[in-house]
């Protein structure tokens, strides 16, 4: 039962995060392009990386590794918003748009993992 009230509480977070990062769409873009969900892939990715590095060198508990990347990282990040922006934009014709969407969300979130996961062995090393 604590492990539902653990990722329950972290996806909270992380969902209120996601909040606050939606409005950036109409601050950036005019709504156009949906770079909050881009914004929000992309840091969610760079932080399971980095998170996921420093797990590999310390042991942490299950309930703290489900509270981290099930419930705040879960809430936060929002694939399957993504998907339907990206379809979205097709089934309107913004083809172009929707590529771009498609093509930076991968290639960013991606290089994200790997650029958190590198800094958070970085960092340790130096602190060993």
């Amino acid at each position: 039962m604590l492990r539902f009230f653990v990722i329950a509480l972290g996806g909270a977070i992380g969902t209120l995060l996601r909040y606050v990062m939606g409005g950036l769409d109409y601050r950036f873009s005019g709504g156009v392009f949906p770079i909050s969900t881009l914004v929000v892939n992309v840091t969610g990715s760079l932080a399971i990386g980095f998170l996921w590095g420093i797990t590999d060198r310390f042991n942490f508990s299950p309930n703290v590794r489900m509270f981290v990347f099930l419930g705040i990282l879960g809430g936060y990040t929002t694939f399957s918003t993504f998907s339907l922006e990206t379809f979205n934009l097709m089934r309107d014709g913004e083809y172009r748009i929707a590529l771009m969407n498609v093509f930076f969300s991968v290639i960013l979130s991606i290089g994200a993992v790997f650029l958190g996961y590198f800094v958070s062995k970085t960092l340790l090393n130096l602190y060993k």
